[in-house]
């Protein structure tokens, strides 16, 4: 059998579009403006604190070992397979929880455009029929697969910006819905607890793209730049955004799953032709959903590929097709979304109780593998310091040190709050599942180890 011959699909551009289109999220900006004028305070604090060194240190690993299934090569080569395993089924099992919530949320936003009277049951037929699209975008090669996002990343950029340019007229003209002084901004615990988890969602994905590191042109030189690209831009635009939203519609009336829609008819339903331009910003928005589902699945996907290959995770989610495209994880990641859809669906009463309980859900199994990274950081910096690292996170070992602790404690306290709310408790539905989903990730993993060669 000849070599699979890998394809360089990607270049700096794709990087940084890939980027983009991973971190930047639409669906989450209404979650988070729900927060009210202190969102922007923690924007800001934890975009210094968190956003920054995670960029550097996703900046840092990407192009040190730039190895295909990236966070799952990382965590491997820290601590083993087993926990790169682990790391690995986290990862995709809440792509797989995910892709049905950012679907349900693409359902809600066309049934306030274009179907007023689409049921739940039809909804869930709708996600369901994306889940498969995006199954197809996922086994077709990188330069093809590719586009998707990168088409996604300029939609989502056009949203935000138009967001932000109607805000300015808005609120030249009818004054702020909310008022944004230091005294509004200044942060409230007690108001903002359980939002904060969905800033700190909205901030996750540098490292998404090395999952497929072997399909670069150059790691090496393109990932740091790309991510300080990217980077920028993201942060940029999520915290004009979130202040365009609160500028338009008061904080306790804005809607998780509608938000979006509410502000873009606030802002321009009103001009010339202003319907169209509501619908046309609808639709981008709509293919940023399904763009957002597949860009994750692409990374994921390509992750649970290689902990299968290796051994740890079950064979059938090492299947690829002869293009070298995971077929294997990429169809049981559309069964698992497909099941997880239908018993939500017969289990929640509005798209919205829908749309959160997934989010919260997914959210505390997203955020397991990036508390991996960051310990695999220190790891491969105290065994393997030596090694030629053609970008360095600056400081000192100790400020970097205390840098990577810092970000492990925002994870640990954000899956806290997705688990327990203030004044109404622990959110048992989502801690069950949370806990069901990581079970059956151990039962992978020792059903893969018996499926391992006997050795002499």
């Amino acid at each position: 059998m000849s070599e699979l011959v890998i394809k360089k699909n990607l270049g700096k551009r794709d990087i940084i579009l890939f980027t983009v289109s991973a971190i930047l999220l639409v669906d989450t900006l209404a979650a988070t403006a729900a927060i009210g004028a202190s969102s922007i305070f923690w924007w800001l604090f934890l975009g210094l604190f968190f956003f920054v060194p995670f960029a550097l240190v996703s900046a840092e690993l990407g192009c040190t070992y730039p190895e295909q299934g990236g966070i799952y090569a990382w965590v491997r080569d820290a601590f083993g397979g087993r926990w790169g395993c682990r790391v690995s089924w986290a990862y995709w099992v809440n792509t797989a929880i995910w892709m049905p919530a950012i679907f349900i949320l693409f359902a809600g936003v066309a049934t306030q455009l274009f179907w007023p009277q689409m049921r739940v049951v039809e909804q869930i037929g709708l996600g369901i029929a994306l889940t498969w699209m995006a199954v197809g975008v996922n086994v077709v090669t990188l330069n093809v697969g590719k586009w998707v996002p990168n088409i996604g990343a300029i939609f989502k950029i056009v949203i935000f910006l138009a967001i932000i340019v109607g805000a300015i007229f808005h609120a030249a003209h009818n004054g702020l819905a909310n008022p944004i002084t230091f005294d509004s901004v200044r942060p409230r615990l007690s108001d903002s607890l359980q939002y904060i988890p969905a800033i700190i969602y909205g901030m996750l994905g540098f490292e998404l793209i090395s999952a497929s590191s072997e399909e670069m042109r150059s790691p090496e030189r393109d990932l740091p730049l790309s991510i300080l690209v990217s980077g920028s831009i993201i942060l940029a635009l999520y915290i004009s955004g979130t202040t365009a939203i609160l500028a338009a519609i008061p904080a306790r009336e804005i809607d998780l799953v509608e938000g979006l829609v509410d502000t873009l008819q606030l802002f321009f339903a009103r001009l010339p032709m202003g319907e169209v331009l509501v619908a046309a910003l609808g639709l981008a928005a709509l293919y940023t959903f399904f763009s957002n589902g597949v860009t994750w699945a692409i990374g994921s996907n390509r992750a649970a590929a290689e902990a299968a290959e290796e051994g740890e995770l079950p064979r059938a989610f090492a299947l690829r097709s002869r293009r070298n495209t995971p077929v294997g994880a990429a169809v049981l990641m559309g069964i698992t979304s497909t099941v997880i859809l239908v018993l939500y669906g017969l289990m929640v009463h509005s798209n919205e109780d829908l749309f959160w309980s997934l989010f919260a859900f997914s959210g505390v199994i997203f955020l397991l593998p990036y508390i991996g990274m960051f310990l695999a950081f220190l790891q491969m910096r105290r065994v393997d310091g030596q090694r030629t690292r053609p970008f360095r996170v600056p400081g000192s070992d100790l400020a970097v040190q205390l840098m990577a602790v810092f970000c492990v404690a925002v994870l640990a306290g954000s899956i806290f709050l997705f688990v327990y709310t203030p004044g109404e408790g622990v959110q048992w539905p989502v801690l069950t599942g949370a806990v069901i989903a990581l079970l059956l990730g151990e039962l992978a993993i020792r059903w893969a180890e018996s499926q391992r060669p006997v050795q002499d």
